[in-house]
């Protein structure tokens, strides 16, 4: 299935669909891209399993610094304050360190994190994220794609989000430049995300 863009211009029918998306639920994953309401593919049991699981792999680790509220599976992200709707996104995962000048709004962060995960799904525009993070100030981005299965490091240098690390299954680790952890896929079939302690 490849991805296409749908532009509902008549509001006899995008209004009827949206309010049917979301009282069923299925607007949980959507963003607005500078306007533009994007539907989003829903998360299979596979991409939430390993949502899950780097949550909570980040969650033990920060909790040994005494930060493990810093954590959040799917949070909204955006460059505004005020009417923030018009123009976010939503990562898998999140952490924002204590340090960071974000400000958490209750509703969204206005701002961006110190590292963020997107795990890839068939149909998924996390490439297309990358300029927004950027913008944002996302220190660092780990993007999971699991066709074929690899997990790449992207990271913030002079305005752009930059890949510069990529661990393969059964390969070598990588290291976050944000927090010390190493970050490697196991040989397994179907592999495993482990974050393990930098030495």
């Amino acid at each position: 299935m490849v991805a296409s863009t749908l532009l509902i211009a008549d509001p006899r029918v995008s209004v009827p669909l949206l309010e049917d998306r979301k009282k069923s639920g299925l607007d949980r994953w959507d963003e607005v891209w500078d306007g533009k309401y994007v539907f989003m593919p829903l998360p299979g049991n596979q991409h939430q399993h390993l949502v899950n699981r780097i949550a909570f792999q980040l969650t033990r680790h920060l909790d040994e610094e005494g930060a493990s509220e810093a954590v959040q599976p799917g949070a909204n992200v955006s460059d505004r304050a005020d009417d923030w709707t018009q123009n976010y996104r939503c990562p898998d995962v999140v952490v924002y360190l204590p340090e960071n000048s974000a400000e958490d709004r209750g509703s969204h962060w206005h701002g961006g994190p110190d590292l963020a995960v997107e795990v890839l799904s068939e149909g998924d525009l996390a490439l297309e994220k990358l300029p927004f993070y950027a913008s944002v100030g996302v220190r660092e981005l780990w993007l999971l794609d699991r066709a074929p299965w690899r997990l790449s490091r992207y990271r913030l240098s002079d305005g752009a989000l930059v890949a510069d690390g990529v661990a393969e299954p059964g390969g070598a680790a990588v290291r976050s430049v944000v927090l010390p952890l190493d970050w490697s896929l196991t040989a397994e079939e179907p592999p495993a995300v482990r974050l393990a302690t930098a030495e």
